[in-house]
């Protein structure tokens, strides 16, 4: 098969560093990709979200499959375009989509099926939604109900942080339309936890459980981020509360899903708060996880090409996937200003030192660039630093040696990536 895959970051690169691996891999794109995706993949200079550019180039290039990464092009109906054209595609429709697209959109889907997650309200008023609060009380959740990158989410400790909050997302336009409408929610107490699942439109098969960390700093501080570091297998969630959340959370999803008109195939990723009551849902991303895949790959034995075609194909319950008894654990090094204002052009060295000094090692580039012999940081989120091992000890230190080897000053990166997993 001639795949291509769509996208820029470190999901991507993880994602087309096992796809390279699959025998029925013929040939390997990435639009746009990056340094690192380079190579394991042939890179073209076509955005994600510019939507023509991408069903041009599956033309030409005679694409037989295509794997769409990140939420944005999703959300803008890439897999219906590509499919119109009559090339297959791995991910959910538009229509589907809107479970992550739109918060307000999952609120109601999943409380009208009973799923259990937080007590919500949706509001385009700033003073209905002050209002909302004031009667609350906090804690409390304040979120963009549209896409902002993982970073339009604000769990307010006071009444006034969340009103601080409301007015900067939905009165200033902090994330632009995606703050046109919040949704305002109870706070969950517990520890949370990401559960994937490949779906055809009515099975769903279990693709792993994470943690990340979303705090920029030490200590689960400073503020949200897409994520700086996550492992897998998670502790918190053994085999029968992973199958509770199946039942629970996954399918019934899946089934409403189906009965809303909107069929739902490509990866659910469910972002849970494990708590006394149980699990409960806090959100619904509707592609792999990011920096998540990065910890599931490199443990999943199976070939992924295989079950991801499947998963377009409707036929999931022909699928069996294998995977390591090994842990996993990613610690994400970013540009020193991230998230709010990332320092770009800094250079990196000592990569290839760093990646084959340690046994169980793989870098996967979040956001570099070439210039000539020179690998540059191009974004926030920048590299991606993982490790296997016989037990999460032992990736932890791996990983960690690793970083050390690496010659950057222009990043930075949390060092307790999975301390409390080890406390535990």
């Amino acid at each position: 098969m001639r795949i291509l895959v769509v996208g820029s970051g470190g999901r991507e690169h993880a994602l087309c560093w096992k796809l390279a691996a699959s025998p029925l891999c013929d040939a390997l794109f990435c639009a746009p990709g990056n340094a690192g995706i380079a190579e394991d993949a042939t890179c073209v200079a076509v955005a994600a979200t510019d939507l023509d550019g991408i069903v041009a180039l599956a033309q030409k290039e005679r694409i037989g499959f295509v794997v769409v990464g990140p939420e944005d092009p999703l959300c803008l109906g890439l897999v219906d375009r590509l499919e119109a054209a009559g090339i297959p595609a791995f991910g959910p429709s538009k229509a589907a989509a809107e479970l992550e697209g739109s918060k307000g959109f999952m609120k109601d889907l999943t409380t009208k099926a009973g799923i259990p997650t937080a007590a919500y309200g949706r509001f385009t008023d700033l003073d209905a939604a002050h209002a909302h609060v004031r009667a609350r009380g906090a804690p409390i959740v304040v979120k963009a109900d549209g896409l902002a990158a993982g970073k339009g989410v604000v769990v307010a400790t006071t009444v006034d942080e969340a009103l601080a909050a409301i007015d900067e997302i939905m009165g200033k336009r902090r994330y632009g339309a995606a703050g046109a409408e919040i949704v305002v929610e109870e706070f969950l107490e517990g520890e949370e936890a990401s559960v994937f699942a490949l779906c055809d439109g009515k099975t769903a098969l279990p693709l792993g459980i994470a943690q990340d960390h979303k705090r920029a700093f030490d200590g689960d501080k400073g503020p949200n981020t897409g994520g700086m570091g996550a492992y897998s297998p998670a502790p918190l969630v053994d085999e029968a509360l992973a199958q509770r959340i199946m039942t629970e959370i996954i399918r019934p999803t899946l089934m409403a899903m189906g009965a809303a008109g909107r069929p739902f195939k490509g990866v659910l990723y469910a972002g849970l708060m494990i708590g006394p009551k149980g699990p409960r849902l806090l959100e619904f991303n509707v592609r792999f996880g990011d920096p998540e895949t990065q910890v599931l790959l490199p443990r999943l034995r199976s070939d992924l090409l295989p079950a991801l075609v499947a998963a377009r194909d409707g036929e999931l319950d022909q699928v069996d996937l294998r995977w390591h008894a090994d842990p996993a654990i990613t610690v994400v090094m970013a540009a020193k200003g991230y998230p709010e204002a990332p320092e770009k052009g800094s250079e990196i060295r000592n990569l290839d030192v760093a990646e084959t000094s340690e046994q169980g090692v793989v870098i996967f580039h979040a956001a570099t660039r070439r210039e000539g012999d020179r690998l540059l940081a191009n974004g926030g989120r920048v590299l991606n630093v993982t490790a296997m091992g016989r037990d999460l000890v032992e990736a932890r230190a791996r990983a960690y040696r690793a970083i050390d080897r690496i010659d950057w000053p222009g990043g930075f990166y949390r060092k307790d990536i999975a301390a409390r997993a080890l406390r535990a």
